[in-house]
């Protein structure tokens, strides 16, 4: 049995999907309450965080070669600005600067080598809320493959996260149904949405990064829009709840 297998038996049950404990209700229930803001004409704006524990590196190398998707996608509606967040090996968690730049972006990961270790979503879930509190924060992209940690604690940060409106698009690759039964979790409590992607089909995860990116820089609107082209930006939308009003 693996390190990570070994930690997902230790996680504590959660409810299955489509189900919610009271805590969890009354998260959702805040969240859709609480309005949303969005400034006219400014760019959009994404922490995009990955899993660069050793297992991850055929994902960490896709992930660079197509996150210009996103960029492409925001261009129309005002540009884009993404910080990167890595964790890796023993506690490690990294975070790059602001840019506004794909290159500069794909620069930044070619230099990253990743190490083996345990998740750190918390973390990951802890830092993107404290960059909402300086200043807007549109989404958060997270891609991996495993969950090592308590799932109510992570329920618990990530339902603080929609509290501030951002949204979790939470991006699997592999076939673990108890990750995607978490993850999945995670995303609904912010108002977000969960896909599925396999390293041998990048234009899935090319078509996911260009619908956030769209949604970061316009909006439901430009999500929607996207969506009449693309069935995984129709995907990512069905997810998100009809009553909320994050337009361009």
């Amino acid at each position: 049995m693996t390190e990570r297998s070994k930690s997902l038996k230790k996680s504590p049950v959660i409810p299955k999907e489509g189900q919610c404990t009271p805590a969890v209700d009354a998260f959702l229930s805040d969240v859709k309450q609480t309005p949303i803001v969005r400034r006219a004409k400014r760019r959009g704006r994404i922490v995009f965080a990955l899993d660069a524990t050793m297992s991850r590196a055929p994902t960490w190398r896709l992930a660079r070669q197509v996150q210009s998707e996103m960029f492409v996608a925001a261009e129309e509606m005002g540009g884009l600005e993404v910080q990167v967040v890595f964790f890796r090996g023993q506690g490690e968690l990294r975070k790059s600067a602001w840019t506004k730049r794909s290159g500069t972006l794909a620069d930044r990961m070619s230099r990253v080598q990743c190490r083996s270790g345990l998740t750190q979503i918390a973390r990951v879930l802890k830092h993107t809320a404290t960059q909402a509190e300086m200043d807007n924060v549109d989404a958060l992209v997270y891609i991996g493959d495993a969950v090592e940690e308590n799932p109510d604690l992570l329920g618990d940060l990530a339902g603080k996260l929609g509290l501030r409106n951002v949204k979790l698009f939470a991006f699997q690759e592999g076939q673990d149904r108890q990750v995607e039964t978490i993850m999945r979790d995670l995303a609904r409590l912010t108002n977000g949405a969960y896909a599925h992607f396999d390293t041998s089909s990048p234009d899935t995860l090319k078509a996911l990064l260009r619908a956030v990116g769209a949604y970061a820089a316009g909006g439901l609107s430009a999500l929607k829009s996207l969506a009449s082209k693309e069935p995984e930006a129709s995907a990512l939308l069905r997810q998100i709840p009809s009553g909320d009003s994050a337009a361009s």
